[in-house]
């Protein structure tokens, strides 16, 4: 296993008629896991800008990026990977969820919202598991422990 640095991605918690925003976390839709949507951060670039422009690009949705939610860190053991998530409250500005919109990076291509009984159900795969507890809390910021990613 070779160790990499640490990946930082920010993401947008979305909240629209108490029901979470989430998308395929892998390219289609493998391991059927959901997460919200964002990425990862390039250099030059504050956290909201590159928020914004990757829920753009994942959504079709433009955003305002509020104050920070969730630090989570999540790692995959057998190859090194290691994410830093930045976790952030938004509200939609503009645009509506088209099914028909295309991620230009090809790896989103499901995206809906979420009630709460729906992923407290455990029939919805999402990480990090602290999710909608901080999605629909009103606490400071919160910070997950490293935690394995899904194999």
């Amino acid at each position: 296993m070779v160790k990499t640095k640490p990946r930082i991605a920010a993401r947008a918690l979305i909240l629209h008629q108490d029901r979470l925003l989430l998308v395929n976390a892998y390219p289609k839709h493998r391991l059927g896991l959901w997460c919200a949507p964002g990425g990862g951060c390039e250099a030059g670039q504050s956290l909201p800008e590159n928020l914004a422009r990757e829920v753009m690009e994942e959504t079709g949705l433009s955003i305002a990026v509020g104050a920070p939610a969730l630090v989570n860190e999540f790692h995959d053991p057998d190859s090194g990977f290691h994410q830093i998530d930045l976790f952030f409250r938004c509200t939609v500005t503009g645009g509506q969820i088209d099914p028909a919109w295309i991620d230009p990076e090809g790896v989103v291509t499901q995206r809906r919202f979420f009630s709460r009984a729906e992923l407290a159900s455990g029939q919805v795969r999402f990480k990090p598991d602290s999710l909608p507890a901080v999605a629909w809390g009103a606490q400071a910021a919160h910070y997950d422990p490293l935690e394995v990613i899904l194999k």
